[in-house]
């Protein structure tokens, strides 16, 4: 199988920005938000104090929506924990199938 010009131009770009420590990606939002979110990559691509504190400030903005163990911390602040409730149920015989 051979590899046309295009796929190796491609391929090197994707090289050239590794070794940057970067990496190309498609993001879905809506059209308004478009030159906000290129503002915010562009800003994010450039290493430095002011990147760190947009990403930190991101990366807490949005930690709730995407935070491991949500349902369990959840579940622990109700009004019900700690409280001493029987969970388990009844077993019942099956009712009769016909074949």
């Amino acid at each position: 199988m051979t590899v046309t010009a295009q796929t190796r131009a491609l391929n090197r770009y994707r090289d050239r920005l590794a070794m940057r420590g970067m990496s190309r990606f498609e993001v879905l939002g809506l059209d308004q938000d478009r030159e906000l979110i290129r503002a915010l990559a562009k800003k994010l691509a450039e290493s430095g104090q002011e990147a760190n504190q947009i990403r930190a400030r991101v990366a807490h903005t949005v930690a709730g929506a995407s935070q491991r163990g949500g349902i369990l911390a959840a579940l622990r602040r109700s009004p019900f924990a700690g409280a001493e409730i029987r969970t388990v149920r009844p077993r019942l015989a099956g009712r009769k199938i016909d074949l």
